[in-house]
């Protein structure tokens, strides 16, 4: 917990110069920030994700120790990549509520301006935007202020043209440890304001638009189509994560017959994924085989599963197996966990989900899947740090 209400700032070195603001939070920036190497489609794109590794580097650590231990990136580390490649902003969720981090380079920290799709995406809203004012040269980053979600809905400046939302400095909570102390008191305070769904698009469509933003000819993706198709592109983890490679200009990387025949990708390495060796007993046979698939932890509601993916039946029959288990031995899954296979736009299937209504050894899901098919994983309830992705076959 904070030592403190009202920390001085940081100094760092004398050369490093500060005014004094006994209410707004300065943050070193690590000497050797683990910056991320990323081809991102354009300059824009790759500044922009220096900006927010550096800004979530200074602020991660210190949240952590101040105010919530528990505090993490959402929905992972490994996807952040997919969002910075289209809009600035990183998510942090902590004590069930989740906080926005927009950072600027701008010297004048006269306002906070969030891109809407972290204010009227249902799944992105957090309960509070911070701003953050980066200084890469000094080395240092400046908190200048925070605001809720229902403020910046009701009293923000809604810009149609680069579609943000803005506050004026004198508008924002200039000394984030309030935050904390709201929170400590069980403020009542409404955090978020009401917002519309997304209407779901077809396959089609999102094909269409995956083929003209995925373009890296197209500098501001996210102005280029209606919001609303833009929002439902967006939210969906496997259509962002297309998009995002599209425009890098990378081959598909979620391709389970490729991890298996030659290496599973960087993305799924840090996603969890890894190869092992699956032992079968054949039905009707003594004999038992070994076959090569995939696996990873997930963690849900606080207990260690194996997700594990591998082909059943001979090869020409394209049956593969998704089973669930815990990673403890002689553990089982508890009475109404499920495992549920959708399509690519989120449909459901026959057989596509198995419901623990006993306390069981595993769940399994087996389906037949012609070349190039994809399909998504979910368990219910939803694993920590979940997010869409699109397995192709």
């Amino acid at each position: 917990m904070p030592t403190a209400l009202y920390p001085l700032p940081i100094m760092f070195n004398a050369s490093t110069p500060f005014p004094i603001e006994s209410y707004q939070l300065y943050l070193e920036i690590p000497p050797s920030p683990q910056v991320q190497e990323r081809n991102y489609s354009t300059a824009g794109a790759d500044r922009r994700a220096w900006i927010n590794q550096l800004c979530l580097q200074a602020f991660l650590p210190w949240f952590r120790e101040e105010i919530a231990p528990e505090a993490k990136i959402y929905p992972n580390a490994a996807v952040l990549p997919s969002f910075w490649e289209v809009v600035n902003g990183t998510a942090i969720s902590f004590h069930k509520s989740r906080l926005v981090l927009i950072p600027t380079l701008a010297i004048d920290d006269d306002e906070l301006r969030v891109p809407q799709e972290w204010v009227d995406i249902p799944e992105w809203a957090a309960d509070y935007y911070v701003a953050v004012q980066v200084n890469p040269d000094d080395g240092w980053i400046k908190i200048f202020g925070y605001t809720t979600h229902q403020k910046l809905k009701t009293k923000g400046v809604y810009d149609a043209v680069d579609r943000t939302y803005s506050l004026e400095v004198e508008d924002l909570i200039a000394d984030i440890n309030v935050l904390w102390v709201s929170r400590q008191l069980h403020s009542k305070e409404a955090l978020r304001a009401e917002i519309a769904p997304l209407a779901p698009i077809a396959k089609t469509q999102t094909e269409n638009l995956l083929e003209r933003l995925g373009n890296a000819d197209v500098k501001f993706p996210r102005l280029a189509v209606p919001f609303s198709l833009w929002a439902a592109l967006l939210v969906h983890g496997g259509w962002r994560q297309r998009l995002c490679d599209r425009r890098q200009g990378l081959p598909e990387q979620q391709s389970i017959p490729h991890w298996l025949q030659t290496e599973v990708t960087n993305l799924a390495q840090q996603l969890g994924w890894g190869k092992r060796e699956f032992v079968l007993a054949p039905a009707g046979m003594r004999s038992r085989e070994s076959v090569l698939g995939l696996s990873r932890q997930i963690i849900i509601a606080g207990n260690t599963y194996e997700l594990c993916i591998f082909p059943s039946g001979a090869s020409e029959d394209h049956i593969w197996r998704f089973e669930l288990r815990s990673t403890i031995p002689s553990s089982q899954i508890p009475v109404g966990l499920s495992l549920r296979l959708l399509t690519e736009d989120l449909q459901p299937f026959e057989n596509n989900q198995d419901t623990a209504i006993t306390p069981v050894d595993s769940l399994y899901v087996e389906v037949i899947l012609e070349s190039g098919e994809g399909l998504i994983w979910e368990t219910q309830p939803l694993p920590d740090d979940y997010d869409q992705e699109i397995l192709r076959f």
